[in-house]
């Protein structure tokens, strides 16, 4: 986190692009992991009948974020203001203070986590079992307001296998990583590393193209383009703005971020209205409803000539981003304590993979045929639907767990 946000400072003072460029992907990369190790850390702190629903929960303040970033966005970017820095040559503006606000939650993260506790379930895997019982002390303290003499725990036993010692990062990695690609491990890995892989393929490069989507969507409402279905009204919006001043300001469609953020605030809101859905159907059902609703509303999306419809279609069509949060507890429950975070950082970089040649893919069916590219993503989402069908029930999984093997 630390090095995330002081690359990221560093990139809002770039000189060059190629500066910038590189500044970027190191705090992209530093931070890359935050999420996925975070979710492991809360799923093993947490009691497990609560751990789905704090999950999810977080799954909905990540949403919340990427809209709060695009609210922020609208009184930013039209700033007019520019400093002269002589010593590197560059005109601090609007752009810069965006990029340099963007990268404080990271300073804000490494504070928290530094005064946040380490997993007692990690100590123990790790042979720390002393360290493990002052840390439970310490979370009995802060939880109770009580003093840590009154903790009646004297001892704690670990009910799963304990880490190999490794000496060294290389040592640490392959001791993390191998078991995960061995049975009995191997099939929960393939699987749902090929679920994060259909999620992330085919919704993750709608939310990166979110800003210019709905910039090209409300941009064509505003014309009074509205009986079109949503590929004629993207199209329409490009050809209107290439026959606009190249010269404007560096801002976007207001309205549009708005729209952003709401989008954002609703996929939230319904991630919190899951938890109780999971409650009542379990994961593994609502996981392929999810999928199934979301590859509909793709599939008809080039059907719909009214853009109020398109639009609940496409918020339909996002539903699924929600699925992060669901795959990342299977993750959470599944694999032992030990290589928990590494099969999250694995399963989600699988995941991220995927997502990378889904947004250079949909670039260019956006500019070339938008309509394929409903029809694609739609058929992807479905396939997610029909994998997740070999998700473990929520029943099956708890009896497993109450044996002490969550593996098959």
């Amino acid at each position: 986190m630390t090095i995330s946000f002081m690359a990221g400072a560093m990139a809002s003072l770039s000189p060059h692009w190629i500066v910038l460029s590189a500044f970027k992907l190191v705090s992209s990369s530093s931070v890359s992991g935050a999420y996925a190790i975070g979710l492991t850390l809360l799923g093993e702190c947490t009691p497990r009948d609560k751990r789905n629903l704090f999950i999810i929960l977080t799954t909905s303040l990540f949403l919340l974020s990427t809209g709060i970033m695009a609210v922020i966005t609208i009184p930013i970017l039209p700033l007019t203001f520019s400093y002269y820095i002589p010593f590197l040559d560059i005109h601090f503006n609007s752009w810069r203070l965006l990029d340099l606000i963007f990268c404080l939650p990271c300073a804000i993260g490494a504070v928290g986590v530094a005064c946040s506790f380490e997993s007692p379930k990690y100590l123990m895997t790790v042979g720390r079992r002393d360290e493990a019982l002052e840390t439970l002390k310490n979370i009995f303290v802060l939880n109770t307001g009580k003093d840590r003499e009154l903790y009646e725990v004297d001892s704690v036993v670990l009910d799963e296998e304990s880490a190999t010692a490794a000496k060294g990062l290389w040592a640490s990695m392959i001791a993390q990583t191998v078991p995960l690609l061995r049975p009995p491990l191997l099939t929960n890995t393939l699987l749902l590393a090929a679920l994060f892989i259909i999620v992330f393929l085919g919704v993750n490069p709608f939310i990166v193209w979110l800003p210019y989507i709905i910039n090209a969507f409300m941009t064509s409402v505003q014309n009074g383009d509205r009986d079109m279905t949503i590929c004629e009204m993207i199209r329409s919006s490009s050809n209107s703005s290439a026959g606009a001043d190249n010269h404007a300001s560096c801002s976007v469609n207001a309205f549009a971020m708005t729209m952003v953020f709401s989008i954002n605030f609703i996929l939230a809101f319904l991630n919190i209205v899951s938890s109780k859905i999971v409650s009542l159907i379990g994961r593994k059902k609502y996981f392929i409803i999810l999928q199934l609703l979301s590859s509909i509303a793709g599939l008809v999306m080039n059907s719909v000539s009214l853009w109020i419809v398109s639009a609940i279609l496409f918020v339909f069509y996002m539903f699924p981003i929600v699925s992060f949060g669901l795959l990342t507890t299977y993750s959470v429950d599944i694999f032992p304590t030990y290589i928990k975070a590494m099969a999250v950082c694995v399963t989600w970089m699988c995941g991220r993979v995927s997502a990378v040649v889904g947004i250079n893919i949909l670039k260019n069916l956006i500019e070339n045929n938008c309509e394929a590219a409903f029809y694609i993503f739609g058929s992807v989402t479905m396939c997610g639907g029909l994998v997740g069908m070999f998700l473990p029930s929520d029943e099956k999984l708890a009896k497993r767990m109450s044996k002490g093997n969550p593996t098959p």
